[in-house]
């Protein structure tokens, strides 16, 4: 069969036009100058005999275009994956991942010796990151994301959900007996979940319980995770805290949940791949191991 196609090159820039919104950062992607990129989009344009984007302060792009992008960075990436193919049989044991910093450090990593044992033959490494990285330009093979679920263009799958618990060691536990003596405690708090705005503060969570904090609480505000996790296993007050992040501090009892009080966060960890690399051996053997830790927590 004849395939009927424009330019590679035209197509190629105005998938970096449309995915980056900026005619400046595709020149910048493909190591060209702009006018260059200008002039493929339209030459693009020419050849469909149809306007593709407005040009002004900020590319707005056509309805035909939007519904376009999708496609198109799917046929580079699968045109990616196949040069790779094509190539000889030589790096394919790396395996470049991207998490979260705090899931990271206080869940991937303690599991990591474990997929060390099953696959020897990968080497995995883990490139700590909030930022959402662009599959296409970036050598980036995985990522475990967390969010709603919704990443558009891209494979995800449901590793863990995410729920927001109150944890302290067993000594204090003991001596609070229901929400509304929290008032009168040490709060701890991670100040760095203000990157996210669904993560309630103290005052929020109490309201949620129907606890009236009255007087000024007594909230310790600390900059990490990893602080406030300390802070609460060395007894200095009750942490709000992702569970996910405690899981191995609840199971070693190291901390207790307390009042069995669990607020859904309503996200959850997903491992977010481009589709086409599903069929690497790498991508397909994290996946299964990643299956069998998170089914246990």
């Amino acid at each position: 069969m004849v395939r009927s196609l424009p330019s590679l090159n035209a197509l190629r820039a105005f998938e970096a036009v449309a995915r980056l919104g900026s005619i400046a950062r595709a020149a910048d992607e493909l190591h060209v100058t702009p006018a260059a990129v200008s002039q493929l989009v339209r030459q693009l344009e020419d050849y469909l005999g149809v306007s593709l984007m407005q040009r002004g302060r900020r590319l707005v792009l056509s309805e035909q275009a939007r519904a376009a992008l999708p496609w198109l960075s799917r046929g580079f990436d699968h045109m990616h994956l196949a040069v790779e193919h094509m190539r000889p049989r030589r790096e394919d044991s790396t395996l470049v991942v991207t998490v979260p910093p705090e899931f990271a450090a206080r869940w991937l990593v303690q599991r990591l010796e474990d997929f060390s044992r099953q696959f020897p033959e990968i080497e995995l490494r883990v490139q700590p990151t909030r930022r959402l990285v662009d599959f296409t330009s970036e050598s980036v093979d995985v990522a475990i994301r967390f969010g709603s679920g919704e990443f558009p263009g891209l494979f995800s799958e449901l590793l863990m959900p995410e729920s927001i618990v109150l944890v302290a060691t067993p000594e204090l536990a003991a001596t609070i007996g229901a929400p509304a003596d929290l008032p009168g405690c040490t709060l701890l708090y991670d100040d760095a979940e203000t990157w996210d705005p669904l993560f309630p503060d103290w005052q929020q969570w109490l309201a949620a319980q129907g606890v009236s904090a009255g007087e000024m609480l007594r909230i310790r505000h600390l900059g990490t995770v990893g602080l406030v996790i300390q802070a609460a296993t060395s007894g200095l007050g009750v942490a709000l805290m992702w569970r996910t992040l405690v899981l191995d501090e609840l199971r070693r009892g190291s901390l207790v949940q307390l009042f069995g009080l669990e607020m859904p966060s309503g996200r959850a960890y997903h491992l977010v791949v481009p589709e086409p690399r599903l069929a690497l051996a790498k991508v397909g053997a994290f996946r299964r191991w990643l299956r069998t830790q998170s089914d246990g927590g």
